[in-house]
């Protein structure tokens, strides 16, 4: 918090929402540091418990800055939460009416939620220890996690150094395409996280540039990647990416989307063929990575241009990445194992293993992908419902129930891309800020705390 602090005091914004949001972090850090000492070691149990807690206290003490800019507490939860774990939904009613400082903070708790606040402390805390690969097991996005190095600590590093160094590349990108410094380091945060907060409330609309949108477009695109694979294609192996099955899944994903978007626009809105590939590409990009940026309200599309994206909507981008979603892989796998399942339907006795990247996938991930992906299902299926018997309309309900649980951000009709939460009862927005909290940490993580076993010594 002393970065926005410093940007507060540039451009002559008040001081005191970062001032005692500082006093009050720092002390009750200091407090808990002399109450409770470090284990030795820690099981997976309090693994799953320090990442769960601590991402619901990063968003609550996140919030604290937002309260003291006179939102009200539930909303200040939903924008700090939604900021952390890259949502992009936005209970703000005027964007541009606050302060630079407090928008610089919302784009920043989305650059450090990207990359994993846990992940941050391994890279920088060498008492962790062999507690880190319990944290960075229960924080890392995907069916399995991708060691660079044997000690966790020297992963957690490199990712973040590899994060980083695309990021200044971007910031760099925008610079050059006429941005302001503000808007390039702010974009660049909400863009390798694919968060999708924008200090404008017409998102990248506002610059009405295709340059800054095709810029944005390829750095969402690389931010929806496995980072393990971009460390590897730039310092061990150039091809990493393109050997990867799941990088070339995710590519075909979303060109086939784009191909798809762009005739639908170019026929049902009259649209131009640049227009319509421009508009296209962008927002398949952004939704499919669930970073959530517009450059167009969508929400006024044909149902057949609606349709392309809320099936990607369902996506995600790539295990390793800084997207939310299912991802990818996980979607990979399993038409693989129906594939199997056909297969098997007429050849009952063959043994028929399941192959990513040459090697053979242990059932036990395969059970756990079927687990993760049913039980995600219920929740978007269970907020569905709920938010429906809260007064929502049945599209509202369900686009604002996938892009919270997703990490997407905007959804369709009262949630669209122009439009913002602010909309969705008291008790909705509690259970989104669920949804977006649950989704983040890849559903077993605060499911699991939940169950009895997990309470039992």
């Amino acid at each position: 918090m002393m970065v926005p602090l410093l940007v507060a005091f540039y451009y002559g914004d008040p001081l005191y929402p970062f001032l005692v949001a500082v006093v009050v972090t720092g002390l009750t850090g200091i407090l808990l540091s002399y109450r409770y000492k470090e284990a030795d070691e820690w099981k997976i149990r309090e693994g799953f418990a320090i990442v769960a807690f601590g991402w619901l206290a990063a968003a609550a003490f996140g919030s604290i800055p937002y309260m003291l800019d006179g939102i009200s507490p539930v909303n200040a939860l939903f924008e700090s939460m939604s900021g952390f774990t890259t949502t992009g939904a936005t209970v703000l009613l005027d964007i541009e009416a606050h302060s630079k400082s407090i928008l610089f903070w919302r784009g920043m708790t989305q650059w450090i939620g990207g990359m994993g606040i846990i992940m941050l402390f391994i890279a920088i805390l060498p008492k962790l220890g062999v507690a880190g690969r319990q944290l960075f097991r229960a924080e890392a996005p995907g069916p399995t996690e991708d060691k660079l190095k044997p000690r966790i600590r020297e992963t957690a590093k490199i990712l973040w150094l590899v994060y980083l160094s695309i990021s200044l590349a971007e910031v760099a990108a925008l610079l050059l395409a006429k941005l302001s410094l503000y808007d390039a380091i702010n974009h660049t945060f909400t863009t390798m996280a694919c968060g999708g907060f924008s200090p404008y409330a017409d998102s990248i609309a506002a610059f009405n540039s295709p340059l800054v949108e095709g810029i944005i477009t390829v750095f969402m695109f690389i931010s929806g990647a496995n980072f393990a694979l971009h460390y590897r294609t730039l310092y061990t192996d150039r091809n990493s990416l393109l050997k990867d099955d799941e990088f070339k899944f995710y590519s075909f994903i979303v060109i086939a989307a784009t191909v798809i978007l762009t005739f639908s626009l170019w026929n049902s809105m009259g649209e131009t063929i640049f227009n319509s590939f421009r508009y296209a590409a962008f927002q398949v990009v952004s939704i499919t990575t669930t970073t959530g940026f517009a450059t167009v309200d969508f929400n006024l599309w044909t149902d057949s241009a609606k349709i392309v994206l809320l099936a990607v909507m369902f996506v995600g981008g790539c295990a390793g990445s800084t997207s939310g979603g299912i991802k990818v892989v996980r979607i990979f796998l399993l038409i693989k194992y129906a594939q199997r399942a056909l297969f098997k339907s007429i050849h009952p006795k063959a043994v028929k293993p399941i192959k990513f990247n040459n090697k053979t996938v242990p059932d036990d991930v395969m059970q756990a992908i079927v687990s993760f992906v049913v039980i995600y299902l219920m929740i978007f299926g269970i907020s569905t419902g709920l938010l429906s018997l809260m007064g929502m309309d049945i599209m509202s309900s369900l686009t604002s129930s996938i892009a919270t649980l997703g990490n997407i951000g905007p959804g369709f009709n009262l949630v669209g891309p122009m439009a913002n939460f602010d909309v969705v009862p008291f008790v909705g927005k509690l259970l989104l800020i669920a949804n977006m909290w649950i989704g983040r940490l890849e559903v077993f993580t605060v499911i699991v705390l939940l169950t009895p076993e997990f309470w039992r010594r």
